[in-house]
């Protein structure tokens, strides 16, 4: 099980993984960068699709040989992620990545129903990886991206392809904590409703409780203080958001005011998706690369 990033780095790089990596609209410092410190540590190739004009001048900014990648031109951010999503289909690169561009736009690519990416069945998902520092170890969020609202059945989906990553990460049966303002079943409070009828389906490769606060989620002493005792609390791996809007808040303070280093990546795709926001530093895109590449190797615990 991993504890941080440096740790995956150093797994990928003894595994000797490399991967062909489309970065759509990669005229992005940041993207650009995270993809050069992957292509210098031997992990990926790049295909870099944008403006090529600023693409060559970053490139040289950055003392990188534009020889060394794919470039092609692209009009606006829609054409530069079909062309990403192009080469992936067209099994000229393995990883899509996100770069300077809308998600909205982005995730249209990714979703086009005769050359995106959405498996028969399939739900789509983002999670934020994190490191835990109090704790020592990896941390995964979800949804912080994708799902506005998601029910019932959305949350037990969204659960499912956080729990695959979570296997990715070497967690062989993952921890799920279902969150809400509070730890007690509420009606007045849906989430709460929610939480709890998740935590009593049947699941197979993971323990799943609920609902938690985040409090007795991640803390043993403060689950203990306010007297509860069920699965997950107090170490939960994964933590499952009520909606969107608690994910994207939470996660941006943890980058913001605890200034943590994060993946933002898609789950539940048939392949690999490093999707940061536009605003995450190099240092979070390159973690979001790491992410990915992890999805693109087997499960070490199938």
């Amino acid at each position: 099980m991993y504890r941080n990033f440096l740790e995956i780095e150093e797994d990928l790089t003894a595994r000797a993984v490399v991967k062909r990596v489309a970065l759509a609209n990669a005229h992005d410092d940041s993207a650009l960068a995270a993809l050069v410190a992957a292509k210098r540590k031997g992990l990926v190739a790049g295909a870099l699709i944008g403006h090529v004009g600023k693409i060559k001048e970053l490139l040289r900014e950055m003392g990188e040989a534009e020889g060394d990648y794919a470039l092609m031109d692209s009009a606006d951010e829609g054409e530069a992620a079909k062309t990403a999503a192009a080469m992936v289909n067209e099994g000229n690169s393995d990883i899509i990545m996100k770069g300077l561009l809308q998600t909205s736009v982005f995730m249209k690519a990714i979703l086009d129903k005769a050359k995106g990416f959405v498996p028969p069945g399939g739900w789509l998902c983002h999670a934020t990886v994190l490191e835990d520092l109090n704790r020592g170890r990896m941390m995964i969020i979800s949804d912080c991206a994708v799902c506005i609202a998601p029910d019932l059945e959305a949350k037990a989906k969204i659960i499912r392809n956080a729990v695959a990553l979570a296997r990715k990460m070497g967690i062989e049966r993952p921890k799920v904590a279902v969150i809400s303002a509070v730890e007690a079943p509420k009606s007045s409070i849906p989430s709460t409703m929610d939480a709890k009828a998740l935590s009593e389906m049947p699941w197979e490769d993971c323990i799943v409780g609920g609902p938690f606060a985040l409090d007795n989620a991640v803390s043993l002493e403060a689950a203990r203080r306010k007297g509860i005792d069920r699965p997950a609390m107090g170490e939960a791996d994964v933590l499952i958001m009520p909606d969107l809007c608690a994910g994207n808040i939470f996660t941006k303070s943890l980058t913001y005011f605890a200034r943590l280093d994060s993946a933002g990546v898609l789950c539940g795709a048939a392949v690999p998706v490093a999707m940061s926001s536009r605003a995450d530093t190099a240092r979070n895109k390159y973690c979001a690369l790491l992410a990915a590449l992890l999805q693109s190797l087997p499960d070490r615990h199938s």
